[in-house]
């Protein structure tokens, strides 16, 4: 008997999230520094300077703010971030050091590609669908 859609989609989550943080991407930084880095890093690409917020990063990882206060102690400790003062005195900034991001672009590499390894298998119409359904989900405020 077939299991219905719900649990085919529990079960395919499961499966991919385990696939994804397994397959030892983040060879040389752990798993949850290599998520709080992508962020910085999304930022700094952004603008060329890179501070987000301790609540931008918290939103974004959905992660525990005490685990993201020890993930980012780790990568200050490690200089890949620097805390920083913003506009807001009352919330925590951190920003990219670009003189030692490096080492995480090597990771980053290896997470792109992973994920061109996934497109070439499911195709690109597919993983556009993935993206496109990804962020539908998320844009949804009732499934946080």
């Amino acid at each position: 008997m077939e299991q219905p859609l719900e649990e085919q989609v529990i079960t395919a989550w499961v499966r991919l999230t385990g696939l994804l943080k397994n397959t030892r991407i983040t060879k040389g930084m752990v798993y949850n520094e290599a998520i709080v880095m992508l962020f910085a890093y999304n930022r700094y690409r952004e603008d060329g300077i890179g501070v987000i917020s301790f609540k931008e990063i918290v939103a974004e990882t959905r992660m525990l703010k005490s685990l993201v206060n020890r993930t980012i102690d780790s990568l200050v400790a490690k200089g890949y971030l620097a805390r920083c003062e913003g506009k807001d005195k009352r919330t925590t900034f951190v920003r990219i050091l670009p003189e030692n991001i490096g080492e995480y672009l090597d990771v980053h590499e290896q997470s792109l590609s992973l994920a061109s390894h996934m497109i070439g298998i499911i195709g690109r119409e597919d993983a556009e669908a993935f993206v496109r359904i990804v962020n539908k989900i998320l844009a949804d405020k009732s499934s946080s």
